[in-house]
């Protein structure tokens, strides 16, 4: 019988977390199979993810007219939603956290993309949906703002697992990892248990090449194009690697600290001219995560290969950021930008699941 491809990522030390959740996955069986068969080890959402769960299935209907009558507002009632999904992803996958020993088996539950700039307001509803949720295989995204980093050490601080999204820039990445240990020192000063605490640091890849192919294209740059996001994450993996062998996480790490990996996130192909599985097959190594979306899993199922490769071809990663920057391409503002884009996007999705809600509580 011939091994499972997407199974295999796992004999190189890197996870799959599947990009996606609505009930009927939960309810027909098949996330329980992609987590036994495939090997799935962990799960994350965002609000365009809810929104089209919510927009496209009846399921929710009953429950938001349920929670319509409890709740005064939209927001209310959609977190009211999410956390009932939430609390049973978390379920699913408790025998892959316990496996693991609190290594993988995490769900994701994202603050309201309204709070991206808004340091205080994250925190608040950090701590709510924490609690709320109660499932220690539960983790917090909080955009890897500039407003989200106290957010992120205040959280940490507190016992609270942090999937940091919306990540673009290397030097927003070193913040972040400095959040992070910043978070887990505070911790270990006020007398807290630090063994417990897990944290991930989220790249958004593919919209990386989508914003910066044109401009490739104008310069007469085309054999750079599709690279620039690749380049980074190897980048960002050299990043990690330097900060797990630092001497200050070290002397967190022998007091039982956990390590914040990195995760590759929106690793779908947007370029049809590009292999349907270049962002996953790129970027396999030991101790990371990609999170995969529904399709792209199917894809690489049927015809992804797996190996050792996210350490290659290093210098060449060095050789086209450096191109970048040679050739009057500020990477820093692209980045900027993305993340600009990306909390509008999020925003818009999250307003339109809002009204979604609104014409479902009209209609009840």
């Amino acid at each position: 019988m011939e091994s499972n491809k997407v199974k295999s990522i796992l004999d190189f030390g890197q996870s799959i977390w599947l990009d996606y959740l609505d009930r009927k996955i939960m309810d027909s069986g098949e996330l329980k199979k992609l987590i036994e068969e495939d090997g799935i080890r962990g799960l994350t959402s965002n609000p365009a993810i809810f929104e089209k769960a919510i927009s496209n299935s009846s399921t929710y209907d009953e429950d938001i007219e349920a929670f319509s009558k409890q709740k005064t507002s939209n927001g209310e009632i959609f977190f009211g939603l999410a956390i009932k999904d939430i609390k049973r992803a978390a379920d699913f996958f408790k025998p892959v956290y316990d496996e693991t020993k609190g290594e993988d088996g995490f769900v994701s539950l994202e603050v309201s993309p309204h709070l991206a700039r808004d340091t205080g307001g994250t925190i608040k509803q950090a701590k709510e949906l924490w609690k709320a949720v109660d499932r220690k295989n539960l983790m917090i995204k909080i955009p890897g703002t500039a407003e989200g980093l106290p957010a992120i050490r205040h959280c940490i601080s507190k016992g609270i697992n942090i999937n940091v999204t919306l990540l673009f820039g290397l030097s927003r990445y070193r913040d972040i990892t400095n959040a992070f240990i910043s978070g887990i020192e505070d911790r270990l000063n006020s007398n807290q248990p630090i063994d417990q605490v897990a944290s991930v640091a989220s790249f958004f890849l593919s919209r990386i090449d989508v914003m910066i192919d044109p401009l490739l294209e104008e310069k007469g740059l085309n054999k750079l194009k599709g690279e620039v996001a690749i380049a980074s994450a190897k980048k960002a993996y050299e990043i990690y690697q330097e900060v797990v062998n630092s001497e200050r996480f070290i002397n967190l790490e022998v007091k039982g600290a956990n390590r914040q990996r990195v995760l590759w996130a929106s690793t779908s192909s947007k370029d049809p001219s590009f292999s349907d599985v270049k962002y996953v097959e790129a970027l396999i190594g030991k101790e990371t995560i990609n999170t995969i979306p529904m399709e792209t899993l199917d894809t690489f199922r049927d015809h992804g290969k797996a190996g050792n490769t996210l350490e290659d071809d290093l210098d060449k990663a060095t050789n086209v950021l450096e191109q970048l920057k040679e050739n009057g391409i500020n990477l820093d503002a692209i980045t900027q930008k993305l993340e600009d884009e990306g909390i509008e996007k999020f925003n818009k999705s999250f307003d339109k699941l809002l009204e979604k809600i609104e014409k479902q509580k009209l209609h009840s």
